[in-house]
């Protein structure tokens, strides 16, 4: 009793792991699996039980014998009270949510091995099953209390009864809290009594209740959008995402650009207006059509994709003879886009090959941090491969954003701050954010509006997005190399004007790139005529693309 004032039903809970689950009964695993919207709340309830034995059997080795008494007492009222639900309901119906609940409610997160499912994958058979879904976190919503159990009292008699997250209501057939805090959905509303359930109904008239908001069982719940990853959208499609509800013990885990793997539970809900979160029943004469969301019971953030790749030892090996030798710089730079041939290419590789490979991050003594990325970008004349190199880099990149300058706009690349349907402002992040631990190829560099330009200032050496708007203050992680590239001022390079008049570019933005590259289409018959062989065999077919290449190397 004493305890319930600390009592923090947003902290309790525990992590079970599929693969036990399925050791220690098969038929769980699968009832799990397949309908873990009503497995999961009798495990919340199994897993009370148990708590509450262990509470009991702490308390009765340091209590004494009365003490223990009215220990087991207050213990075994819930019990009581749902065993005498179907009655007269005059012992369930005075217990406070607080009272069925407190200290004893336990939310279990699921974590496990199970085959991942793609976003654009999800379709009806899929609802109310259980799910693994990877992806990264684009917009987070502000967390929002939710009633998981009200007290109400009649306004006539005070007939006091609680609803339970089902809308059933204690004292009747069917009103019990055996179901614990999460067996309703999250954008699920509560059906109160049209009548009074006290012993003069008549008397009450309709619709008597009133809410206690002051005994009512709160906890916390915010809504996030989870998108498809940069890297697994197919090419030519829109990215994917689906409105994810998070609650208890995992709100406020993963900020905008974080990459997460969830275990859910495929739902759908009302999105129109009469239907919608929070609304006691349907509009009538709305939609079938609902809309589906993702309703998480674990969560596991990734750093990179890089980080979840497997090698067999076969790879791991190749890896360590290839560590070996002295010339695997030389293998290496060569291994970058090697359809693209020419003298002025090698140093440009080099510098491809040292971005992707990155630096390492540096934290001095006085806690100031350095950081590891490189930032590299190609200025020239144009039909010198610069795209190319950028399409490139991009593919082979664990996490590559590819953006052209024309059309990316500050709030595009950096992050903005959205209005949603009910007014509020959210956070999505931008490009930068979402190539957080990878790669920003930005092309037509010279293109954009230097008021979006100067909007990366911040991320290409900070390595943060900091963001001010709306109410919303926070600081987003933006690790990430640019690969960028630019035409100069007049199209081509003029050999008569100096390079300052040449370069449209501030010197801020230059002062944020560490290889700066001047790439010139160098007007010579004999090199023309190598790069027209190169490009010849390139298309003829991969017999001639080794010996171009060897050729324009070695000729060049």
């Amino acid at each position: 009793g004493g305890g319930l004032g600390d009592w923090n039903p947003n902290r309790s809970c525990i992590h079970a792991d599929l693969a036990h689950v399925g050791e220690y009964d098969a038929a769980l695993l699968g009832q799990l699996l397949n309908r873990p919207g009503e497995a999961l709340p009798v495990m919340e309830m199994a897993a009370a039980d148990a708590l509450r034995t262990l509470l009991y059997a702490a308390e009765r080795g340091n209590a004494s014998a009365d003490e223990v008494g009215r220990s087991a007492m207050d213990d075994d009222a819930p019990e009581g009270a749902e065993g005498g639900a179907a009655g007269s309901g005059s012992g369930g119906s005075n217990l406070t949510p607080r009272q069925l609940f407190g200290g004893t409610s336990i939310q279990i997160l699921l974590r496990g091995n199970l085959a991942p499912t793609p976003l654009r994958s999800i379709q009806s058979r899929h609802m109310n099953t259980l799910l693994k879904c990877p992806g990264i976190i684009i917009s987070c919503a502000r967390v929002r209390p939710r009633a998981m159990a009200l007290r109400i009292r009649c306004a006539k008699c005070l007939d006091t009864r609680t609803v339970f997250g089902n809308s059933t209501v204690s004292g009747t057939s069917g009103g019990s809290a055996t179901m614990g805090l999460g067996s309703s959905s999250p954008f699920s509303g509560f059906s109160l009594p049209p009548r009074c359930l006290g012993p003069n109904p008549q008397e009450c008239g309709p619709a008597p209740y009133a809410v206690l908001p002051d005994d009512c069982l709160f906890v916390d719940q915010q809504t996030l959008k989870l998108q498809e990853a940069p890297e697994m959208v197919p090419t030519g499609e829109m990215p994917r995402s689906v409105l994810v509800a998070v609650e208890r013990g995992l709100v406020d885990k993963a900020p905008p650009g974080t990459r997460v793997m969830v275990l859910a539970i495929a739902s759908l809900f009302n999105n129109n207006g009469g239907g919608g979160a929070g609304s006691k029943r349907p509009a009538p004469g709305s939609s079938p059509t609902k809309t589906a969301y993702l309703r998480v019971v674990g969560m596991e953030r990734e750093s990179s994709t890089a980080d979840a790749a497997r090698f067999s030892p076969a790879e791991e090996e190749a890896f360590r003879q290839l560590s070996r030798r002295p010339d695997v710089y030389d293998i290496l730079y060569r291994s970058v886009a090697p359809s693209i041939s020419g003298s002025y290419t090698v140093d440009i590789k080099k510098a491809i090959l040292c971005l992707l490979f990155g630096g390492s991050r540096k934290r001095l003594p006085d806690g100031m941090r350095l950081r590891g990325d490189i930032n590299v970008l190609l200025l020239g004349d144009p039909s010198t491969a610069k795209s190319q190199f950028l399409k490139f880099a991009t593919r082979v990149a664990p996490v590559g954003v590819y953006t052209s300058g024309k059309g990316s706009s500050a709030a595009g690349l950096t992050a903005s701050v959205v209005k949603d349907a009910r007014g509020e402002f959210y956070l999505e992040g931008g490009a930068m954010v979402l190539a957080d631990g990878g790669i920003v190829a930005i092309d037509e560099f010279d293109k954009m509006r230097p008021a979006d330009r100067v909007a990366i200032h911040e991320a290409m050496e900070q390595q943060t997005i900091s963001i001010a708007k709306a109410g919303i203050t926070t600081v987003l992680n933006s690790r990430s190399s640019v690969l960028a590239a630019a035409n100069p001022v007049f199209g081509r390079y003029d050999d008569l004007k100096s390079a300052s008049e040449n370069i449209d570019l501030m010197s801020t933005i230059l002062s944020r790139f560490d290889l700066i590259f001047l790439v010139r289409d160098v007007r010579d018959e004999a090199r023309d005529r190598m790069i027209c062989r190169h490009v010849m065999g390139v298309h003829i077919g991969s017999g001639g693309r080794g010996g171009g290449e060897g050729g324009g190397s070695g000729g060049l």
